[in-house]
């Protein structure tokens, strides 16, 4: 049993409503569709985009996007906004046989809405071209949007800064170049070890979520068979008993429909947001890998920096002839190595800025699922015991009169 399918507007965790004329963009992913065959078979999704910024090509726009669509917004996005938290994509593969069950579809479904409305309503992110790219061109568009930013038309500088970097690699490896040094400060180390810990617990919670998950549907099919079998045992008494073990049975599939709903309620509501925190939090450590490289960057470029400089020194002295070309070298390498401290100071100001962000939706989202948890919970306790309840009378009954 499958939650029905809702709009950004419906759900739990959606941005809420703009107030009458202020700016908005809201954006709809919805009607998957399974197109292709056998291996080449894919879910393509209509993308809807209603909004009132200027930017846009009009108040409301419908494209066609599949998987590979928003992994190309994503990555665009990672590329392009070293420091902040790219809101994370539901996993790329699935077991085969469940790829294309209708629980998983709507998964995915929801998981995409609730990627690219995150972007739509980050303060940075709303405003980048990639992403009017994705919601507005055609498929033919796309495609060459597409081709070119994945690698068929690499520009030459790319292929230029990939040579360096493997070359440098290489040069390490043959060197014997020690452990690149990291950033080691207490603030630091402390969001590291937060970070790390918020992952391992999310983690578990969400394993145990899903086994509650699997619990309520165990308990649901179990009760759904006890029903049947109950009512074929009061068949077979016959009078008083079959009319009384008929009630037993019917409450019991009634309650086993109860138990599917609730499942199926814990696994949107309950497990899938706990899941996409996982996420989440995955993203975050892709941030801190960026921030970690623009340090590394930092710290060796200043480090030549100064070896030069006292290089340069000496040379001033001992070398007039080779000083001039030197200095017009030094002058790069101090740009550069301004530059790389510039980069990487930025990436900081951004992660705190992103981590204020985070923690406050998630207090948000967190707290909601608890919340949906609970009161999910709470009913079905009431519905289960009201059920056997209200038939104890007559079972007390048609005990009494076998006396």
């Amino acid at each position: 049993m499958i939650s029905p399918e809702r709009s950004p507007s419906q759900s739990p965790r959606a941005p809420a409503a703009p107030a009458a004329g202020a700016p908005f963009l809201s954006i709809y992913v919805t009607d998957p569709v399974k197109m292709g065959t056998g291996v080449q078979a894919y879910i393509s999704y209509r993308v809807i985009t209603k909004t009132n910024l200027p930017e846009f090509e009009g108040p409301e726009k419908i494209v066609i996007r599949r998987y590979s669509d928003f992994e190309w917004l994503h990555d665009r996005l990672a590329e392009r906004y070293k420091g902040i938290f790219i809101p994370p994509l539901p996993e790329k593969n699935a077991v085969e046989k469940f790829r294309f069950s209708k629980e998983f579809i709507e998964l995915r479904r929801q998981a995409l809405d609730l990627f690219v409305n995150r972007i739509a309503s980050h303060p940075e992110l709303k405003q980048s071209e990639v992403l009017r790219v994705f919601l507005q061109a055609d498929e033919e568009k796309m495609d060459r949007a597409r081709s070119y930013e994945t690698g068929i038309f690499k520009k030459p500088a790319d292929f230029l800064q990939m040579f360096k970097d493997v070359q440098s690699k290489v040069s390490d490896v043959v060197l014997g170049k020690e452990k690149p040094v990291e950033e080691s400060t207490p603030e630091y180390e402390k969001l590291k070890n937060y970070i790390f810990e918020l992952e391992n617990h999310l983690a578990e919670a969400q394993k145990q979520a899903y086994r509650l998950v699997k619990r309520h549907r165990e308990l649901g099919q179990s009760l759904a068979e006890f029903g049947k079998a109950i009512k074929l045992l009061g068949a077979c008494e016959g009078d008083v008993m079959e009319k009384v073990f008929s009630e037993v049975g019917s409450k019991s599939e009634m309650l086993s429909i109860k138990l599917q709903r609730e499942a199926d309620n814990l696994l949107f509501n309950f497990e899938e947001p706990l899941k996409d925190y996982v996420r989440a939090v995955q993203s975050i450590k892709a941030t801190m890998m960026d921030r970690a490289n623009a340090f590394r960057q930092h710290f060796d470029l200043d480090q030549e920096r100064k070896y030069k400089e006292l290089n340069l020194e000496k040379l001033k002295f001992m070398n007039p002839e080779k000083y001039a070309e030197a200095e017009s070298e030094f002058r790069e390498l101090k740009a550069d190595s301004e530059e790389a401290t510039k980069k990487f100071e930025h990436i900081v100001r951004l992660m705190n800025e992103e981590l204020a962000r985070f923690q406050e939706q998630k207090t948000a989202d967190i707290g909601l699922a608890f919340h949906e948890f609970a009161k999910g919970q709470a009913k079905l306790a009431k519905d289960i015991a009201d059920a056997w309840r209200s038939i104890l009378p007559k079972l007390e009954a048609c005990s009494t009169s076998q006396v």
